[in-house]
């Protein structure tokens, strides 16, 4: 008879008393396997932000504003699919932290723009290869079709969701799915901002 530590250590090591490994509620659903992905893939990104003095989530909107330069509140909360709240308390955050700027419109003082500061491009790019190393340790193994293949899946995918929730947005790229189902070609070039790109005057 196993004492008690031996059989912690057992269910611990994920088997059972008949010595057969438990399997997971959805072992064998796709959708358990995606949740499994992206909740590894989003600790591994919130672990490199934090050496930014970034929260996980808080990237997404120094991201949305690189490719931008300048987004009134109401385009960066609509970009982001949250409410205007949650986009402006994340961006007060990130004020106090000199990464973003903010400016009520000429004429219109309740219309007010966001932009990064020479901070906020720095960070931008430093996320960029954020996210370039966790995606070459997530698809280490992976050849370009795979690649291009998952990407392909994953988007039809949410597609799918998103038309059945009435989401906007997530429309399936007919010919981008085209293209990805083509021969192997180079994935192509993506040039990093500069501190000079992307800033547009208030």
């Amino acid at each position: 008879m196993a004492t008690a530590e031996e059989q912690s250590s057992v269910e611990a090591a994920g088997m059972s008393k008949a010595g057969k490994r438990l399997r997971t509620p959805g072992s064998k659903s796709v959708g358990w396997a995606l949740v499994q992905a992206a909740r590894l893939h989003r600790s591994r990104i919130g672990d490199r932000l934090a050496a930014l003095d970034l929260f996980a989530g808080q990237e997404q909107v120094v991201q949305a504003l690189a490719m931008a330069g300048t987004m009134t509140m109401g385009d960066l909360a609509a970009t982001l699919r949250v409410r205007p709240p949650t986009a402006s308390k994340t961006i007060s955050r990130l004020a106090a932290l000199g990464f973003v700027e903010r400016r009520a419109e000429a004429g219109d003082g309740r219309v007010v723009r966001v932009r990064l500061t020479e901070v906020g491009l720095a960070k931008a790019a430093a996320i960029e290869r954020i996210w370039d190393d966790v995606e070459a340790e997530l698809l280490d193994g992976f050849d370009n079709k795979e690649r291009r293949r998952l990407r392909k899946l994953l988007r039809r995918a949410a597609g799918n969701l998103a038309e059945i929730s009435g989401i906007e947005g997530h429309e399936i790229d007919r010919e981008a799915d085209a293209e990805i189902d083509g021969e192997d070609e180079p994935d192509a070039l993506v040039v990093p901002l500069t501190a000079d790109q992307g800033k547009r005057p208030f």
